[in-house]
C-alpha cells in the first residue's frame, strides 16, 4: 500500500514493467525478475506498516522492494520457479472465477503452483517466455485498471486513505481475462519471433 498520490503513478510503472515482461522477458529476464521482486518486497513490506505513518509506508517500499529485487535477480532457478508457480496459480484463480464464486481452494491453488514450478524448471526457456508473456500481459492489465477503475479497484476503504493493490482483482471488468489471453499469446509470439531471428543470425 501507498499514499494515494502515489496511485497512478505506480499504475503506470506497471503498465511499462508488464509491457517490458510481455514483449521482451526472455531477454531480460534478470530486469524483469528485479521488477517483479520489488513489486512483491514492497507490497510485503508496506502491508506490516500502519495506515497513518507515511514516511514509515515509504521506507517500507523501498527497503522491502530492493529486498525482493535482489532475491529474485540473485536467486535466478527459485525466480524461475515462482514465475511457474504465480503463472498456475494465476490460471487457477482466473479460470475458478469465471465457473464459481468465491476463491479456489487453497489445496488447488497450491498443487497448480507446485506445477507450475516443476514445469518451469523442466522447460525453462519456454516456461520464461510463457510466464513473462502472460504475467506481463497480467500487470499491463492490473496497471491500467488501477489507472483509470474506480475507487473501490484500487483501495482498501475511504477511512484509510491509502491506495491498495490487489494483484488478483479485476473488479467488474469482465473483458479483463479476454485482454490477458490476447495480450500474453501476443508476447510469447513476440518473444519467440525475436528470439529465434537472434538464433539465425
Amino acid at each position: 500500500m501507498l499514499p494515494q498520490a502515489f496511485g497512478l503513478p505506480v499504475a503506470i510503472v506497471l503498465i511499462l514493467g508488464g509491457a517490458l515482461a510481455c514483449f521482451a522477458g526472455y531477454r531480460l529476464f534478470r530486469i524483469v525478475l528485479g521488477i517483479y521482486g520489488f513489486i512483491l518486497g514492497a507490497m510485503l513490506a508496506s502491508s506490516l506498516v500502519g495506515v497513518s505513518n507515511t514516511a514509515a509506508m515509504m521506507i517500507a517500499v523501498i527497503a522491502g522492494g530492493l529486498i525482493g529485487a535482489a532475491l529474485l535477480v540473485f536467486a535466478y532457478y527459485a525466480g524461475l520457479a515462482l514465475v511457474g508457480g504465480g503463472l498456475g496459480a494465476l490460471i487457477v484463480h482466473l479460470t475458478w472465477t469465471q465457473v464459481s464464486t468465491g476463491d479456489p481452494p487453497l489445496l488447488v491453488v497450491g498443487l497448480a503452483a507446485v506445477a507450475g514450478a516443476v514445469v518451469g524448471m523442466l522447460l525453462q526457456r519456454y516456461m520464461i517466455v510463457v510466464g513473462t508473456a502472460f504475467g506481463g500481459a497480467w500487470t499491463m492489465i492490473i496497471g491500467a485498471i488501477n489507472a483509470v477503475g474506480p475507487r473501490g479497484i484500487t483501495q482498501g476503504g475511504s477511512a484509510s486513505e491509502v491506495w491498495i493493490l490487489y494483484p488478483t482483482s479485476v473488479g467488474d471488468y469482465r473483458w479483463a481475462s479476454i485482454a490477458w489471453i490476447v495480450l500474453g499469446s501476443i508476447g510469447t509470439a513476440v518473444q519467440l519471433t525475436v528470439g529465434g531471428r537472434r538464433r539465425k543470425r
